[in-house]
């Protein structure tokens, strides 16, 4: 679930291009526009159901896990399902993240050696959850034009990593819908101009008040037969109950899953 824009060649080409960005976006900067997209998914607080489908060439599986978030810097992920497992929880809080195993009764903490390892067996690495605000913080934005994307009239916008940002990714794309804001494609480059993995979502439908894709693909453009697939069942925001203390060690040892009606 987290482009980089780069720097306009030439006065000209600038001007061609704010031309053919249509009236809203021009109200708007590249970043803003990110940054609006990017916080569809938050709120103040969210809790959220969802399904991942890890898929490979010869195998699959499915894990089933529900998350409760506080801004975009306190993330509690929950295992419910398969049983091998279940109960398995994975803290953000701030710049670290830690990691509850029930099977050894203990709480790992994640060093930075590891950031690039997979998620759960996942396409989605532990910086991915780590830094998800990053594509904000850490690029440049700019616009490249429009797309169309799935029947969607999209922005397309160019992410470009800040100088001393420390990011692992050379450039990144966006598509972002000019109706409703929602990033419908991601492309990940590393630092040779090299396409590493893609993002689509689709399936949009109203979740917690918002429309939301409730299906989400990250595809490998490196390994292939290599995808994960993960399916929104429910969405809530601005969740009075979940606040700072709410994340915490203690926490992640005892949380329960939450009793939810899914549609």
């Amino acid at each position: 679930m987290k482009t980089h824009p780069f720097k306009i060649m030439g006065i000209v080409l600038a001007g061609l291009l704010v031309l053919s960005v249509p009236a809203q976006a021009q109200t708007m900067t590249a970043k803003e526009l990110v940054n609006k997209s990017y916080n569809l998914f938050l709120g103040k607080s969210s809790f959220s159901v969802m399904t991942m489908e890890i898929v490979r060439p010869s195998w699959q599986r499915t894990i089933s896990m529900q998350n409760w978030s506080l801004g975009d810097e306190f993330y509690i992920s929950l295992i419910t399902a398969p049983a091998r497992d279940k109960g398995e929880v994975f803290l953000k809080y701030d710049k670290d993240m830690w990691n509850f195993i029930p099977a050894i009764n203990r709480v790992i903490k994640i060093p930075p050696s590891m950031m690039m390892q997979s998620w759960m067996g996942s396409d989605f690495t532990n910086n991915d959850l780590m830094k998800q605000n990053s594509i904000v913080k850490d690029y440049t934005h700019k616009y490249n034009g429009s797309a169309t994307i799935d029947g969607y009239d999209c922005y397309e916008v160019d992410l470009t990593p800040l100088p001393d940002a420390a990011v692992v990714w050379g450039s990144i794309k966006m598509w972002i819908s000019k109706k409703n804001f929602n990033t419908l494609k991601a492309e990940f480059y590393d630092t040779h101009g090299k396409l590493v993995k893609t993002e689509t979502a689709s399936n949009l439908k109203m979740m917690g008040g918002r429309l939301l894709p409730a299906l989400l693909v990250m595809t490998s453009n490196t390994k292939k037969g290599h995808k994960t697939v993960i399916h929104v069942q429910y969405e809530k925001f601005d969740v009075k109950s979940i606040n700072k203390p709410f994340f915490s060690i203690q926490r992640i040892r005892n949380i329960r899953p939450e009793n939810v009606k899914l549609k």
